[in-house]
């Protein structure tokens, strides 16, 4: 199921700042607990005929690395898969809250999923592909420059059209940790749209990174041309 209401979604990245923050640890500077290596890790009566009109099937390819994205149209439309709506192993922690913003928790209360969709426009705009940009994205939420953001991020994928499907879509991502708690933070730009998702996982007594592979196998980023 897709997020359908936030189809080229009119949300920015600076109003869920905040609330994405609030899943960090509070104690010392957040950028310093990044580590400086990341693990590797209508129905027609005759013949049907072609249309230049929008579709809301998603788009062919089986891949959307950060070069790809540049093949994008600005009237793409890319949201969120919502595949944890009837899964029985999660549970609603915050609904939609109108920003863009919703999180899901895992039903033993060990880890949390807080997603985001919307416009990145007040993201700094940066030079190259849309890992560039998808830097910048994290560099907003941890307050701390891009190029910071670069030298420790490591590249990741999110699942592409179908939740747990092959190929995926480039992102880019940070980890930390406090003693028993680590987060995951991934996110990609799609800078010839102008819009941008992420996701952050928040564990504490379980590892952020094998449970952003559940979250990666059943939320996937549908793409419509």
């Amino acid at each position: 199921m897709m997020r359908t209401s936030q189809v080229s979604p009119p949300f920015r990245l600076a109003a869920a700042v905040a609330l994405a923050l609030t899943v960090l640890p509070l104690s010392g500077c957040l950028f310093a607990q990044i580590p400086t290596a990341q693990p590797s890790e209508s129905v027609s009566s005759g013949e049907p005929e072609p249309s230049e009109e929008r579709s809301d099937e998603p788009t062919g390819g089986t891949t959307l690395t950060f070069a790809e994205g540049l093949d994008l149209t600005s009237s793409s439309s890319i949201e969120w898969g919502d595949g944890f709506l009837t899964d029985d192993g999660w549970k609603t922690v915050t609904p939609d809250d109108g920003n863009g913003g919703w999180t899901y928790g895992t039903i033993d209360d060990t880890c949390t999923a807080r997603f985001w969709q919307g416009r990145i426009a007040d993201v700094p705009v940066v030079a190259g592909d849309d890992s560039a940009s998808s830097d910048a994205i994290l560099g907003v939420l941890l307050n701390t420059t891009t190029a910071d953001i670069t030298a420790v991020a490591d590249t990741g994928e999110f699942s592409y059209q179908v939740g747990g499907h092959g190929g995926g879509v480039e992102n880019r991502q940070v980890i930390g940790e406090d003693g028993d708690r680590t987060w995951l933070m991934a996110a990609r730009a799609f800078t010839q749209t102008g819009v941008g998702l992420y996701v952050i996982v928040d564990c504490t007594g379980a590892d952020a990174a094998d449970t952003m592979a559940l979250v990666n196998e059943a939320n996937a980023v549908v793409v419509t041309p």
